[in-house]
Parts: C-alpha cells; sequence; structure tokens
C-alpha cells in the first residue's frame, strides 16, 4: 500500500495532537487507614513474660477494643501501635518502666498474721480490700507476719505482646 507523503504527515500530526492530550488520572487509591490519636481500633493479643509464659491472650476470643492516645493501654504498647495498619502484626518486649512500672518496695505491707485468714496465707494468693482497687499478693509469709505486696502483678516484669491489628476505625 502506497501512503501519500501528505497523507502520512496528517497521520503523524494527528498522533502527535493525540499524545499532547492528558488522558484523565486514575483515581488515587485511598491511603490505608493507620492507628493515630483517636482511632478506634481492634486488635488480636497474646501476652508473655520473658519465662516464656503466657499472662492474657485474646486469640480465638473477641477483640480488644481501644481508642487511641486515651490512655486505655500501657505506654509501650500503644507506642508500639501508633502509625501500623489494619492486619499489621507486631511483635514487641516493652520494658518495666513502658509498662506497669518498677516494682515499688513501699507498697510492700506487713500484716499481723491472725488477721489474714488462714487459707489464704500462702505465697502468691490473691486478696483483695475494699477501697483498693486491684488485686494485693500475698509475698511472704513469717511465723507472726504475713508480708503483702500491693504492686500491680505485672509491675518490674518486661512484657511481651505479640498483636495482630484487626481493624482501624
Amino acid at each position: 500500500m502506497d501512503v501519500s507523503p501528505a497523507r502520512a504527515m496528517a497521520s503523524s500530526l494527528l498522533l502527535a495532537a493525540l499524545a499532547a492530550v492528558p488522558l484523565p488520572a486514575a483515581p488515587a487509591a485511598e491511603p490505608a487507614a493507620v492507628i493515630r490519636k483517636g482511632s478506634k481500633v481492634d486488635i488480636e493479643f497474646t501476652l508473655t513474660l520473658d519465662d516464656g509464659s503466657t499472662v492474657q491472650s485474646n486469640v480465638g476470643g473477641p477483640p480488644l477494643s481501644y481508642v487511641a492516645g486515651e490512655g486505655q493501654l500501657i505506654p509501650g504498647l500503644e507506642s508500639a501501635l501508633d502509625g501500623k495498619a489494619a492486619r499489621d502484626r507486631v511483635k514487641v518486649r516493652i520494658a518495666p518502666e513502658q509498662a506497669y512500672g518498677p516494682a515499688d518496695p513501699k507498697n510492700m505491707q506487713e500484716v499481723p498474721l491472725d488477721k489474714i485468714p488462714e487459707d489464704a496465707r500462702k505465697v502468691g494468693t490473691l486478696l483483695s480490700a475494699q477501697g483498693f482497687d486491684g488485686p494485693i499478693r500475698v509475698a511472704e509469709v513469717r511465723p507472726d507476719v504475713v508480708v503483702l505486696d500491693f504492686n500491680h502483678p505485672l509491675a518490674g516484669k518486661a512484657l511481651t505482646f505479640d498483636v495482630l491489628v484487626l481493624s482501624i476505625n
């Protein structure tokens, strides 16, 4: 097929004109939601100690829901999750200072033996007291006194969290 020079020139001009016309941009992908202050977040987690023991897990159960930035999680975990997206998995070891703090010796109290029920006079027994929010652990039993620990049970411990971010709203 023989193309005349005029026809070839017209085709070239048409192609050049089409190349100069901007094509409509594809719709921008919506950025993935990330955890930031005010986000309502659902997570699945397992909490373990350095000895490998599991303290708590909600895997296979209802998610833990929290609002980022409202102090509903310990500081170290909240910081580790900041900026993460749904389906992100985070495994983080948190020092006591960023968890429940160090164990405070001032939170230990000696109580006369006869003030503690006989069946509770065992190291590790958890007690409660009116006006105190949290468990009280029997730390030591001596012949005349029981030493009670009013620290949070996880105070002084490094915590390892394995977290799966389920959703962010």
